[in-house]
């Protein structure tokens, strides 16, 4: 189909795209040679994870991959809705899911030193070469996304045909792609989260608040480890976590859209769409295709003069995106479905009338409701904001009024967003049916090339900062990326919105599809089976967010006892601490017999062995939150079948979607009314600074809100979703249960 190849291309234009990116970033200036070595270590650290992360994972996806090609098989020898062949979607899932996030780490190591080199001559070229690092993550992610289900499609098409009575069959399969992306982004996702929580943890408490320096300098030995883990936590991880988003939202749709091929493709009638009654399963393939278009063109309107706004040059380049895409999905929906048409529900059965312009508005709704939950999160977290004022406030009094205000803060915050979803799954399936949910799902993550791109730009911004902070660059220096760095904490604030909202609408695309695949057309809650899995897939989230925390407390407390270890130990790195105590941290004013002591501790912190703390306990402590959410499925569907594996989703969504929300906003918050006393508060005519009591209870409630908002908050949005991957890719398989 000409159409598949055209997003297809589009896909390969993403890639090159991300390549001739990559190959600008080269050929920039990487700095002093310090700024080199500095580099050097962290890029080691961090591609030295990734391997030994990849390598833990090809053993999950063997085993998984051969237990899914045997089902699949013996399905198929039964005439099944299902393959053999879903093990290879599964492999290819994985596979791209890994490499987008290699690909966008591989240069996001590069851009961090030559943001913080260019950062030396003024802001407008740090945020060009900080963004276009961003921007390889993003369009690797998108591009690797529609090359691997278009060539999949193709291929499957190919074999099994594509009409009425093979397009579900051909859907199943090829839903393995889905599930290996979100198998993949759960363990990428909880095992650099873990990483980079331990060596932050690390890092403020013995750094910050025992010793009295900053978590950048390079006398503390968690530095470099703690920039890893920026790499591996929210360049790698993040991308696999929007990777599985993007596929997830495209393959609900299609799979829904398969509900109006009767109706489109009447049997012995010419076809109303002119796609031989396809259309709407190729438009979701369609939409994401203009999604790459618009998002590179967005790129060339990001720019910013000396002492212009970072954020207002990164909106820009968003609204850019957004408004392309919208202008082009307005003559892509009505050219490839018909004017209006009449069908039954998926799942009802009652029939109903559906027209374009309506899919075209639950498009709209789906993008504004994403922005909105995106305000809404920035206002809960960003800095001068009432409610992290709040925070600051209490942390006058202490550690413990901080934590209670920061809690409060994070409940709180769920509310205005929970009601945003809710009228936006409302809205958009009054005016298009359950497609129309996915579609506006699917219009949330349609620009995900640019929204990435703007997300990872962070962490390299955040890396740049530590660069200069370890090489004793310019103060000035260190200003320009710590403006670059706030901005880049306001955009992840508010990409965790966003992608929390789209993990909404994607979970119930995909459980809608997974209730049509199963043959369910209700999920009735009076039926014990049904309460017993609402109540089971209701305490989830909790249960995941246990483990997460659990391993990043145990990673942290063997960082922060290794870290003092080297305090205590390493005589020069003593004698260093003392010197900065002594002249206040102020080093430019230190005396000569100070700066020889202090510049005989150079290299003397062992980060190797920090780094090797953060990589052990990640991959030893990801391995069971993610058995969790893939095997939960399977065990409630098989035993129990599919409606109280529906009663487990519908669990599981609406608790992880609080969960999420509570967890990356009350960390957000935390985060920022640190960063306000660090920046210097003045309240009740009195001054509070860097080192004081009130700064010091703002590193404990920052402390408490790592996990949340870094490790267990943004898996959640992957463990709903892959668990409503996970049900979709066993539906054909459960409809009669064991018990």
């Amino acid at each position: 189909m000409i159409y598949t190849y055209l997003t297809i291309g589009a896909g390969v234009l993403a890639l090159l795209y991300a390549f001739w990116r990559t190959a600008w970033i080269q050929r920039q200036d990487p700095g002093t040679e310090k700024m080199q070595k500095i580099g050097s270590y962290i890029a080691e650290g961090a591609m030295a994870f990734l391997k030994a992360e990849y390598r833990t994972l090809v053993i999950f996806v063997v085993v998984v991959a051969a237990l899914l090609g045997f089902q699949g098989w013996n399905e198929e020898q039964k005439g099944g809705a299902t393959s053999a062949f879903v093990a290879l979607s599964f492999v290819c899932g994985g596979l791209a899911s890994a490499l987008a996030g290699f690909l966008g780490m591989r240069v996001a190591v590069r851009a961090n030193i030559r943001t913080a080199n260019a950062a030396r001559s003024g802001l407008e070229k740090a945020l060009a070469v900080a963004f276009t690092g961003g921007s390889v993550m993003g369009m690797s992610v998108v591009g690797l996304g529609v090359i691997g289900l278009g060539g999949l499609f193709l291929l499957y098409e190919s074999m099994y045909g594509f009409g009425a009575g093979s397009a579900e069959k051909v859907l199943n399969i090829l839903a393995g792609f889905s599930l290996g992306a979100s198998s993949i982004a759960l363990f990428a996702r909880v095992g650099g989260g873990i990483y980079t929580k331990a060596a932050d943890v690390g890092a403020d408490l013995v750094g910050k608040v025992e010793a009295g320096i900053p978590e950048d300098h390079p006398l503390n030995p968690a530095t470099i480890a703690d920039n890893v883990g920026d790499n591996v936590g929210d360049v790698a991880g993040m991308g696999a976590d929007l990777f599985e988003s993007y596929v997830g939202a495209i393959l609900g749709s299609m799979v829904l859209g398969t509900g109006f091929i009767a109706a489109f493709a009447p049997e012995g009638q010419p076809a109303l769409d002119g796609f031989g009654g396809l259309s709407a399963v190729l438009l979701p393939l369609a939409l994401s295709a203009l999604g790459i278009v618009a998002s590179i063109l967005g790129t060339f309107f990001v720019r910013v003069s000396e002492g212009g706004d970072p954020q207002r040059a990164l909106n820009v380049g968003n609204f850019v995106a957004a408004a392309l895409t919208l202008i082009g999905a307005f003559f892509i929906i009505n050219y490839m479905l018909p004017t209006e048409w009449k069908a039954a529900g998926v799942l009802t059965g009652v029939e109903r009338s559906f027209t374009a312009m309506n899919v075209f508005f639950a498009m709209i709704i789906g993008l504004i409701a994403g922005i909105l939950v995106g305000i809404v999160t920035e206002y809960y977290t960003g800095s001068d904001r009432k409610p992290v004022v709040q925070i600051v406030k209490q942390s006058i009094t202490g550690s413990a009024t901080n934590i209670i205000a920061g809690l409060g803060n994070g409940m709180m915050s769920t509310a205005i967003p929970t009601i945003l979803i809710a009228v936006g799954i409302y809205a958009s399936y009054e005016l298009a049916g359950l497609y129309g949910i996915a579609i506006a799902a699917l219009g949330m993550l349609c620009n995900t090339g640019i929204q990435l791109a703007v997300d990872a730009y962070g962490p390299i911004s955040d890396n740049a900062g530590g660069v200069a902070e370890m090489s004793e660059l310019p103060k000035e220096v260190r200003h320009r990326t710590d403006k670059l760095d706030a901005v880049g904490n306001t955009t992840a604030a508010i990409g965790k919105g966003f992608a929390i909202a789209s993990a909404a609408l994607t979970a119930l695309a995909l459980f809608s599809a997974f209730m049509k695949q199963s043959g369910i057309t209700a999920i009735n809650v009076a039926d014990p089976k049904v309460m017993a899995g609402l109540f089971i897939g209701g305490m989830l989230p909790f249960l995941f967010s246990a483990m997460a925390m659990g391993a990043v407390g145990r990673a942290a407390n063997n960082m922060i006892y290794e870290v003092r270890r080297q305090f205590n130990e390493i005589p020069a790195l003593k004698a260093a601490l003392e010197v900065m105590k002594r002249n206040h941290e102020d080093l430019s004013k230190m005396s000569k017999k100070d700066r020889e002591i202090f510049d005989a501790a150079e290299g003397a912190a062992e980060y190797g062995k920090c780094v090797e703390i953060s990589t052990q306990a990640a991959l030893r402590e990801m391995i069971l939150p993610g058995l969790l959410a893939v095997f939960t499925p399977v065990i409630i569907g098989y035993l129990f079948g599919a409606a109280a594996l529906g009663g487990v989703l519908a669990g599981v969504t609406v608790s992880g979607v609080l969960m999420a929300i509570f967890q990356s906003n009350a960390g957000g918050s935390w985060d920022n009314a640190k960063k306000m006393f660090e920046g210097g508060v003045h309240m009740d005519g009195h001054s509070f600074h860097k080192g004081s009591a009130p700064h010091k209870a703002a590193v404990v409630g920052d402390t408490v809100g790592d996990p949340l908002k870094d490790t267990s908050g943004p898996s959640l949005n992957i463990l709903i979703k892959l668990m409503s991957v996970v049900a979709l890719v066993i539906a054909p398989l459960i409809r009669t249960p064991l018990i």
